[in-house]
């Protein structure tokens, strides 16, 4: 999620939130092991979904001129170059989270209001891409693998992957919806701000400055699940029943 932050304020909050949750979430306490279980499947798909999502950002950037994220080491599919601890955190207990904010400079831009908008619709396009790819792999494996002889391999291996390929289609529909919220700083912010021109106006400045207190009164709400989950759930069955062969 670029252009995302995490200073002192929201980690505080963060914690706080996670403390509730994890507070609220009685599986944590009543099947640790089988919640840990289900963290590691969880884990390919939240490092896929914000890797390639950053890289996007940095790659498109980079191409349109600006050296900015070259210089920094983010054009670059190595994990380690875009995950940040605490979002990382957030999204296996929260269900929301972000990556390192890739940084940008405009003023390199030929075009800066087109290449912004670029730069900021990069990111989702590359989940909703990477999402469509694994779902098409995952109905593959179930049809032509599972549905042969499996290549010996037992129900509860094939049933581990199928799980695995759930998460990295859902991960990566969860990062795109999210980041589609038009609330500073995320992406559909500043894809709204260059579809309709607003930097530089009043109301630009004002939204801006309060997007911090906006999204945490969202999440504390919980209105981007219920946002999200609808959507996630739409576009994931869009992409099963569009492909040849479906599950």
């Amino acid at each position: 999620m670029s252009r995302f932050f995490s200073g002192n304020g929201f980690s505080v909050l963060l914690i706080i939130i996670l403390a509730i949750n994890m507070i609220n979430n009685n599986t944590i306490f009543s099947d640790p092991l089988g919640w840990l279980w289900d963290m590691l499947l969880l884990l390919p798909g939240i490092v896929i979904g914000i890797t390639v999502h950053e890289w996007a950002h940095a790659f498109v950037a980079h191409r349109l001129g600006d050296s900015t994220p070259k210089l920094q080491g983010r054009v670059s599919l190595n994990p380690a170059r875009h995950i940040d601890p605490v979002g990382l955190i957030a999204l296996l207990f929260i269900g929301f989270g972000w990556g390192k904010p890739v940084m940008v400079n405009p003023y390199a831009f030929r075009n800066r209001r087109r290449d912004n908008f670029l730069v900021d619709i990069a990111g989702i396009t590359v989940n909703f891409i990477v999402a469509f790819a694994v779902a098409g792999i995952m109905c593959a494996f179930v049809n032509f693998v599972i549905g042969g002889d499996g290549f010996g391999m037992t129900y509860e291996t094939a049933g581990t992957w199928i799980s695995i390929f759930q998460n990295i289609v859902w991960m990566n529909l969860v990062l795109m919806i999210f980041n589609l919220l038009p609330v500073p700083p995320l992406d559909g912010f500043g894809i709204v701000t260059e579809i309709f021109d607003l930097r530089g106006k009043p109301a630009y400045d004002m939204i801006y400055n309060a997007g911090f207190p906006i999204l945490i009164a969202l999440i504390l709400f919980d209105v981007p699940s219920k946002v999200i989950a609808p959507a996630i759930s739409a576009i994931y069955s869009f992409m099963i029943n569009s492909l040849p062969w479906p599950i």
